[in-house]
This record gives structure tokens, sequence and C-alpha cells, in this order.
């Protein structure tokens, strides 16, 4: 659980796809074990879930405006 919460943190800081992509694929290993095991953490592994969605969504976001943005300048430099 504090390894999705840290990759979900750090996917929307430090390493942004890799560290998101890490929360969302560790996150239902975390609320599985925790299921299993009956430890604490749950709480944990949701946020981290959720941050690691969060930085994935904000990065494709990211992806399709800086393509938009390519496109536009193309379009505007060709019509000039």
């Amino acid at each position: 659980a504090i390894v999705t919460l840290i990759a979900g943190i750090a996917g929307l800081t430090f390493v942004p796809f890799i560290g998101s992509i890490v929360a969302v694929i560790t996150g239902p290993m975390a609320e599985r074990q925790i299921a299993q095991t009956g430890e604490d953490g749950a709480q944990l592994a949701k946020i981290g879930k959720i941050l690691g969605w969060v930085g994935l969504i904000l990065g494709a976001l990211a992806i399709v405006g800086v393509i938009l943005f390519w496109v536009v300048f193309a379009a505007s430099v060709a019509n000039a």
C-alpha cells in the first residue's frame, strides 16, 4: 500500500508516467493482499491508485494538448 501511495505521488511530481503506471498496477495487488491478510493500509492503496489514474489522465491530456498546439501552429504558418 505504501509503494502504491509513493508511486502515485511520484507519478504526479517526479516521474510522470512511470510512477502513475506503477501505482495503477500495484494498487489492486495491495488491495488484494490487504483483503486476504486483514492488514491495515486499504486507504493508502486506494489513494495511491487514484493518484495513479489522475497522473495518467493528466499525462494523456498533456500529450493531446501538445499535439493540438503543433497542429494549430503548423496550420497558421502554412496560411501565413
